[in-house]
């Protein structure tokens, strides 16, 4: 059951990155010069809410003279929970150089989700509350410092901070009822580093150029145009420059003469000077782009006796505005992200396919249907995806196995996994041995962010791809960060 509340008429990224950039420093030049500004968008957030959507109209800058700068010039949707400790670039645009002491956010529609179960009848139950408009007085955001523009290039990181921003009483979102507020605050800094990062990014392709072997990506976003009426549905979400070199690596397709437009790709990108990305990876799933539509998200849940499962989006692309609804997964088929490549040294079988999936992964799903089946049809997957995540937990036990750290995670009741394990009308049994708790497999490749010493106790955040080992949840882990209180 879907629960949307949006009152008609109501006015109503911690991530050390690292980026081939210079100029981010140094005292202010003359003002008449201008600088590129790339803007990425992470978050901070526990596993309480599942989507975040805003659409930005405006992010201005204000100097120590007063002057201003709009970093934003048409209205961008951009969807905040699937970057929880990672990066996305929002956008590029260009500042005159100068020292910025302040910052503000104008807001359109603004929405937020957050997935549980109905103790009235142990099916999944859905709450989204939502803006039409986002009051100013609403939105901050905050400059933990001056920011200075400089140089040719500057990179600046929007961070949203979830739990300030998503108001619903007594710590139930599922029951906040109209009472609820949406108070999006924001730290906007400075990104330093000069080494490459790799984002995981998704999207559908725009235009190709073989000359250069370049192509365009149009970002998967969320929902918010779908709950929000009328005036942001048209808002889209970052369009992305694409370059490839001899070294771009590709998966699903043989190389760039089968890219094609429409196709719906799962990269790995650097970001260049002058806002642009260089692919490191393409990973296509659906070689035919015909009316393909995509939907990424947790799993909700599936019923082998019927072949079928939801998937709960929070980002959409395509024409076809899909679920939550139920696929048919009977000739469905089953794959990993080719985002991690060191699968088959892990100590556990890192498997994904019909026998194993679990509420709860991440998961792309893709469909040709234009239309939305009635059960026990239902939509025909094409295909569906693992992804990777972030999960938000205590560390209860540090091992090692394999050559891998190991940290066994505890989840709050709200998450997804424990809530979702036992469920009414789709599955019927559990899954999983326990349900509550993640083991966490960490290597030498492993991006070790957080800045607070991991213990027995410390409430962390790990990104990677969660699997199913016969009844434990085990992830490989791509990424540590400082955790969120939960």
């Amino acid at each position: 059951m879907l629960t949307v509340v949006a009152p008609t008429g109501s006015a109503a990224l911690l991530l050390c990155i690292a980026l081939a950039f210079t100029g981010c420093g140094g005292s202010s030049p003359p003002p008449s010069e201008n600088t590129k500004v790339a803007v990425l968008v992470t978050s901070t957030a526990n596993d309480q809410i599942s989507e975040f959507g805003i659409v930005f109209n405006s992010l201005t800058l204000t100097g120590q003279s007063g002057g201003t700068a709009n970093l934003i010039s048409a209205p961008i949707n951009a969807e905040f929970l699937h970057v929880n400790g990672t990066t996305e670039p929002l956008l590029s645009s260009t500042a005159p150089q100068g020292v910025y002491t302040s910052a503000t956010a104008s807001i359109g529609s603004s929405a937020f989700t957050c997935y549980g179960i109905d103790p009235s009848n142990g099916d999944q139950d859905s709450a989204t509350y939502a803006y039409e408009y986002t009051p100013a007085s609403n939105v901050t955001v905050s400059l933990p410092s001056p920011l200075t523009i400089a140089g040719k290039n500057t990179v600046v990181l929007l961070n949203l901070q979830v739990s300030q921003s998503a108001n619903f009483p007594m710590g139930d979102c599922l029951a906040g009822g109209l009472n609820y507020s949406i108070t999006p605050a924001f730290t906007l800094t400075p990104v330093s580093s000069t080494s490459p990062t790799e984002f995981g990014l998704r999207g559908f392709v725009d235009v190709t150029t073989a000359s250069d072997s370049s192509f365009t990506v149009t970002a998967a976003e969320g929902t918010v145009g779908l709950v929000v009426q009328p005036a942001d549905q048209g808002a889209k979400g970052p369009v992305w420059q694409i370059a490839t070199d001899a070294d771009t690596v590709y998966q699903g397709i043989g190389g760039f003469s089968e890219l094609g437009t429409g196709m719906s790709v799962d990269m790995d990108a650097v970001l260049q000077q002058g806002g642009s990305l260089l692919a490191k990876r393409i990973g296509v799933y659906n070689t035919d782009p015909t009316n393909l539509s995509m939907e990424i998200g947790p799993l909700g849940g599936y019923d082998t006796a019927i072949s079928a499962f939801i998937g709960l989006p929070v980002e959409i692309l395509g024409p076809l505005n899909i679920g939550p609804y139920p696929f048919n997964f009977g000739d469905t088929a089953f794959q990993i992200s080719g985002q991690f490549s060191n699968l088959s040294s892990l100590p556990f079988p890192a498997s994904f396919d019909v026998t194993n999936v679990v509420p709860g992964q991440n998961i792309y799903a893709s469909t040709y249907s234009l239309v939305i089946e009635p059960a026990p049809t239902n939509i025909p997957a094409i295909t569906v995806t693992l992804l990777p995540q972030t999960i938000n937990g205590t560390v209860s036990a540090i091992g090692s196995e394999g050559g891998f750290t190991t940290y066994t995670i505890t989840l709050a009741p709200y998450d997804i996994f424990p809530q979702f394990d036992v469920q009414t009308s789709l599955i019927q049994n559990s899954v999983i041995t326990n349900p509550s708790t993640v083991v966490v497999y960490a290597d030498s490749n492993t991006q070790m962010l957080n800045t607070v010493p991991l213990a027995v106790g410390s409430v962390v955040r790990f990104y990677g791809l969660v699997f199913n080992d016969n009844g434990t949840l085990r992830m490989d882990c791509a990424q540590v960060l400082d955790g969120v209180a939960e």
